[in-house]
């Protein structure tokens, strides 16, 4: 197996981080990670690194983080036509830099393409309640996850996947499927599949005002779908007793079980088993509704 050839990878997150492990371990040559400007977070604002830095940072690798790609152009050019592997970079890569990689940039994507093209295609078979999602590795176009598939990998959903769960599996799969398929990109003997576009469906973004549901509007095993789909972010979150709650487990059931059921628009119920409350705490419902309801 070539290693030779120089890569550039591209990449910000926990999913980001298999990649880039994998490929280290692989013995690849890379050249520099390319990800997004350090970001304040939590209560306190502090500055925190994206997790393929960190990785990156304790293997010697160079770090990039351009508030602006085209801060960058001259550095990859001078790199001579490196490759790049781009997974969960989460900014669109312009066609004029796609241009100065040979072959181009392969991506890490977490869906069967065409299908769930765009930002969120984990959270989008959950929510669907599909019994099937996987990977495909292909290559970059400026057009959202329009390029050509070099290969797929299905994974079978069991209908108990968490957010957390899903991107972990997948990063792993993912991971997999992109060193066992380099050696033939390297060469040259590995030519992708153009997509079907009539068959192309895309995902949404996800907001913080995606959390707040309205049990009445939707049916329930929509809504206890979407407590795992969206478990990290933006989690789920309802009124109950004049308290904002966060919904972490929940299912549906076709009666009320105790009072943290909520009749939904198809005559089933969605039922709350733990939360966290506005104390912060985590518990079960038979917690809450001890200590948040009022006593008779």
């Amino acid at each position: 197996m070539s290693t030779s050839k120089t890569i550039i990878f591209f990449g910000t997150d926990s999913f980001s981080v298999s990649a880039l492990r994998h490929l280290i371990e692989a013995g690849y040559a890379i050249s520099a990670v390319v990800t997004k400007p350090d970001a304040r977070s939590g209560r306190g604002q502090h500055m925190i690194a994206p997790a393929v830095k960190v990785l990156a940072e304790e293997n010697n690798i160079p770090v990039w983080q351009p508030t602006d790609l085209a801060d960058i152009k001259d550095d990859i050019a001078a790199l001579d036509q490196p490759l790049g592997v781009l997974s969960s970079f989460g900014r669109i890569i312009p066609q004029d830099i796609i241009d100065l990689f040979s072959p181009g940039i392969i991506n890490v994507h977490p869906s069967l393409l065409p299908r769930y093209r765009g930002p969120t295609p984990i959270e989008t078979a959950i929510l669907n309640g599909d019994s099937e999602t996987g990977i495909s590795i292909m290559l970059l176009t400026a057009k959202m996850d329009a390029g050509p598939v070099y290969a797929q990998a299905t994974y079978p959903l069991t209908g108990t996947e968490t957010q957390a769960d899903l991107y972990e599996s997948l990063a792993d799969l993912g991971s997999s499927l992109l060193i066992q398929q380099l050696p033939r990109i390297f060469d040259g003997s590995h030519t992708p599949t153009e997509q079907i576009e009539a068959d192309a469906t895309y995902t949404d973004l996800l907001h913080k005002e995606d959390a707040l549901i309205a049990p009445e509007t939707a049916p329930a095993d929509v809504l206890a779908r979407k407590v795992r789909a969206h478990l990290t972010f933006p989690k789920t979150k309802l009124s109950a007793y004049d308290q904002l709650i966060t919904v972490v487990v929940a299912h549906d059931s076709d009666q009320p079980e105790h009072n943290l059921s909520f009749i939904c628009s198809d005559g089933r119920y969605f039922v709350v088993d733990e939360l966290v409350a506005p104390s912060g705490r985590r518990m079960n419902s038979a917690d809450f509704l001890n200590g948040y309801t009022p006593k008779a």
